[in-house]
């Protein structure tokens, strides 16, 4: 018999905390090897943890919502399907805090499974970043935080807690919030909405999508060239092929697939383009990595990476994308799905937009924007007037190291594929 301690798993090199989103098992509950047991949520992806063990949940340690450092125990796990569940007041005895520290406190050490201890933060009890953040928003400095009494482990203030406190209107009242060192809790005047509004907690994807924006703008001049682009002979012969390659390959053929690899023919003409910057260097990547925007509903978008995209033909990069498309539906994409690209492609066109302008996904210098493929009224070469199917497109890049010639003669072969190309010799 042992228990096993599951802790928050780190999905990342650069990743130091998750959230937990949802718990798919309840203290008592048996779990199975590999089965679901919760999901989290890191500012790069949604993933859903299975069980290490298959055992008995004997103590889950924080509820969802919570924000907890990664290699921190978040529950329980005992390997006796017939072990007996702690009680839940068993959780209560940590909030005597001061008890922690006194002679007894060994004994407290040597039971594993205990909930953490009130940890002290700049004189203060620690708060998860989530707490940190509402606090923030909410203008409530440290000093108020650590007025709230908490109900969570070892006494710790959790979002309830401090949505409850912010409800009650004792916000303020605090003596110690109108101390000297106030200030530090916040940047900024704090301004209270009025009238008919709804207030939603940003989750750790969309605030990564908005500092990642941000210091894409702050880090590159970015340039757009725009031009449209023939799509007609494309349209007729995806048409005529489109059946015969669901049936024998069990996927959509879609003109994403051919931007992706009219993309990747460009890249291998103008390889500086698949390039980036670090410092005063140019680094070039001899791999062309392929990132695809991909709209999650409800929770914003991700861009998985096709590798080695060059090395592909029009069936792989298809099969390549319909494979991380299916993950990202599934929460099931891994940070090596999420890392490494070179390039991004984001098509626009399947919400009916005409024209974009993107942002480069750093540290990358490039990103292509297609938009909706319509019937227009164009005059030919000849002077002649025909009905044809156009798209926009617009190649975003960093002024850096990408001048408007080499910008524009990219554009210019990514449009001249996608206008030429025969699909019979590509798949």
């Amino acid at each position: 018999m042992a228990k096993i301690e599951v802790v928050m798993p780190q999905m990342g090199e650069s990743i130091t905390t998750g959230t937990i989103t949802k718990w798919h098992k309840n203290v008592g509950d048996i779990i199975e090897l590999d089965e679901i047991l919760l999901e989290i949520s890191t500012d790069k992806v949604e993933s859903e943890i299975p069980s290490p063990v298959k055992g008995k949940i004997v103590e889950i340690l924080y509820p969802e919502g919570d924000t907890i450092d990664v290699g921190r125990p978040i529950a329980m796990i005992e390997d006796d399907l017939n072990a007996a569940v702690s009680a839940p007041a068993a959780k209560a005895a940590p909030a005597a805090a001061p008890a922690a520290k006194t002679e007894s406190a060994p004994a407290a050490a040597a039971a594993p499974v205990a909930a953490p201890v009130v940890e002290e933060e700049e004189g203060f009890r620690f708060y998860t970043p989530l707490v940190k953040a509402m606090a923030k928003d909410a203008g409530i400095s440290l000093s108020e935080l650590s007025s709230i009494k908490g109900s969570g482990a070892a006494g710790r203030v959790n979002k309830a807690d401090l949505e409850a406190y912010i409800a009650s209107g004792k916000k303020g009242s605090a003596p110690a919030a109108k101390s000297a060192s106030a200030p530090a809790a916040y940047s900024g005047p704090v301004t209270q909405p009025s009238g008919r509004v709804e207030i939603i907690p940003m989750d750790n994807m969309r605030k990564a999508i908005a500092k990642n924006m941000v210091l894409s703008k702050q880090t590159s001049p970015h340039v757009n060239s725009i031009d449209e682009i023939d799509m007609t002979g494309l349209v007729k012969s995806r048409e005529k092929i489109k059946n015969e390659f669901k049936k024998r390959e069990g996927i959509n053929l879609t003109y994403t697939h051919f931007t992706i690899y009219a993309i990747v023919q460009a890249l291998k003409e103008f390889p500086l383009v698949n390039a980036s910057i670090e410092g005063d260097n140019i680094v070039v990547k001899k791999d062309i990595n392929i990132g695809c925007a991909v709209a999650v509903p409800g929770n914003g978008l991700v861009v998985p990476v096709i590798k080695n995209a060059g090395d592909l033909n029009l069936t792989g990069i298809a099969k390549q994308l319909d494979m991380l498309a299916a993950k990202a539906r599934n929460k099931k994409l891994t940070m090596d799905d999420l890392t490494g690209g070179t390039y991004t492609f984001t098509n626009n066109g399947s919400f009916g937009t005409l024209i974009a302008t993107p942002v480069i996904l750093q540290p990358q210098l490039g990103i292509f924007c297609t938009g909706v493929i319509k019937k227009r009224v164009m005059v030919m070469e000849d002077d002649a007037i025909a009905i044809r199917q156009m798209m926009y497109g617009t190649h975003t890049y960093d002024h850096r190291l990408i001048d408007g010639e080499l910008g524009s003669k990219f554009l210019a072969s990514v449009k001249q594929h996608l206008e030429t190309m025969k699909i019979e010799d590509l798949i």
